[in-house]
């Protein structure tokens, strides 16, 4: 049996709706100047670290989707295999898409607003109608079953749809000895952490992940990380960046 190979996790470069400080979620948008520059800088750190992926994850979202493409084109892997799923998406933030996030902490007070960014099971209101049926028409989401897409999404949601794809696509492949890069995003990379090193509800609050910085998992021959929480390949800037992440909406 082959050494277990090295799992990269990589959030997406600095979006439109980042740089406004809004709640994403499955609003599909745009990398914005910085979040390119991102991308082609966390290739580089790839490359230095001798971490050339030979197999590349995203979500179905253009952030993680362009994210991809720009760092395997500084890599000059575009022929890399490249597998999309839904299942890394970031959460589904209800009724808080598209918000800005001062705006809800000033309404909701300090603790809730941590609450709800933060915290393993709190849920905010779902989606209006309207736009849950637009995304349930979205051909991205055609294969899901009627009503799969969710209204409203809590961590632990998400670590329950993020968790197979680690067992059943992420886990065989590592397994085999490959470098694989997953682009995907703060919520779902976080859930993915969550399985990885099994965290508690207190870590999960804690855990912030910054843009465009590569985190690299090594394993055992058990599929458990070498170094719990992995390392950044470049851990003074990704430092810097989680915690701007844990101070947004605070200004």
């Amino acid at each position: 049996m082959p050494e277990p190979g090295r799992l990269v996790l990589l959030r997406h470069g600095q979006s439109t709706t980042n740089a406004e400080g809004r709640f994403t979620g499955w609003c599909d948008v745009a990398l914005t100047p910085r979040g390119a520059d991102e991308a082609v800088r966390a290739a580089r750190l790839l490359a230095r670290a001798a971490l050339v992926p030979d197999t590349v994850h995203t979500s179905v979202m253009r952030r993680s989707i362009r994210t991809a493409d720009l760092a395997l084109a500084e890599l000059d892997r575009l022929w890399v295999p490249v597998r999309r799923s839904w299942r890394l998406n970031e959460r589904q933030y209800g009724a808080l898409t598209g918000c800005r996030k001062h705006e809800v902490r000033a309404r909701e007070g300090a603790e809730r607003y941590r609450w709800l960014r933060r915290s393993l099971h709190s849920r905010p209101a779902p989606l209006a109608a309207a736009e849950l049926a637009r995304l349930r028409a979205d051909p991205r989401y055609a294969a899901l079953r009627p009503g799969g897409v969710p209204a409203t999404e809590s961590l632990a949601d998400m670590t329950a749809r993020v968790a197979p794809y680690w067992a059943d696509v992420l886990a065989p492949q590592v397994r085999r000895g490959a470098t694989v890069l997953v682009v995907a995003h703060g919520n779902s990379l976080r859930a993915l952490a969550t399985v990885l090193d099994r965290l508690t509800d207190d870590e999960v609050r804690g855990l912030d992940i910054p843009t465009g910085a590569p985190l690299r998992y090594d394993f055992d021959r058990a599929l458990r990380p070498c170094v719990r929480g992995g390392t950044y390949l470049d851990p003074v800037a990704a430092r810097a960046g989680a915690a701007a992440v844990a101070a947004e909406g605070h200004s």
